[in-house]
């Protein structure tokens, strides 16, 4: 009988090369590009012809809009958050819709790998710290010590602040690619598990409802964290903006 590992579902296959092996596509490159084509499409379907009374597609698009604007940008970054609203709206829409294209059987789940997450984490950090030096130029650099600190315990505060303040790429990453990359396994495996015992018949296959139930529970646990982590992923982007533009 041959074993198929959980981890096989997280394997990065080429599809096809383009000149040689100097550009490959493969199935995180599909599945990245149908995340943003279906996102947009489905923005592009529902703001061409609005309707007054919003049809079923209208009032998901604008649920999501309203929840994202007032848990995020309302309640975090108040109206200096405005001009940002966009980007935290199209990286949640793009987080979103990656972690729900990876719950579709036999599709591959683009955040559940460390290097795609960190990417966009970096990015993020990157563009964060571009505002906060476009906000207050030098003066930025007094983040890293707390007010009213003991002058003589600032080079460690400062050290400890700075290597506290890198690991914020590391705490937007690793959240969501282990969330996923967990989640999705322990399905593996316990599908699995159910197939093998309803395969050997008998009273095992009878007794094999018990891990069916627990797999369509946890597939409904899924669908709630694939819709938990990217707004979590936008709402932790939210706190580092505030910080960086007020200095908290």
């Amino acid at each position: 009988m041959q074993i198929f590992s959980p981890l096989e579902q997280f394997e990065i296959v080429p599809i096809f090369k383009l000149t040689g092996d100097l550009f490959t596509i493969t199935n995180s490159t599909v599945f990245g590009l149908l995340a943003v084509g279906t996102t947009s499409f489905f923005l592009y379907l529902v703001t061409t012809q609005p309707t007054i009374v919003p049809n079923r597609w209208q009032s998901l698009a604008e649920s999501l809009y309203s929840f994202v604007f007032d848990n995020c940008i309302k309640d975090v970054l108040a109206e200096k958050g405005n001009r940002y609203f966009p980007f935290i709206f199209t990286t949640f829409l793009f987080i979103l819709s990656c972690n729900l294209f990876g719950m579709i059987p036999y599709t591959f789940t683009l955040t559940s790998h460390l290097a795609v997450t960190f990417g966009l984490g970096l990015a993020t950090f990157i563009g964060i710290n571009i505002i906060a030096f476009r906000e207050h130029g030098l003066h930025f650099f007094s983040f890293f010590l707390p007010k009213g600190a003991p002058i003589a315990l600032a080079p460690m505060l400062v050290v400890i602040e700075l290597i506290s303040y890198i690991f914020r790429v590391m705490s937007l990453s690793i959240r969501l690619f282990a969330n996923m990359m967990a989640g999705h396994t322990l399905l593996k495996i316990l599908a699995g598990f159910a197939w093998m015992m309803l395969s050997a018949g008998g009273l095992i296959a009878t007794a094999s409802v018990f891990p069916v139930v627990v797999v369509v529970a946890l597939t409904g646990l899924e669908f709630a964290i694939a819709f938990l982590q990217a707004y979590v992923w936008v709402v932790l982007v939210c706190i580092y903006l505030q910080d960086a533009i007020n200095l908290h």
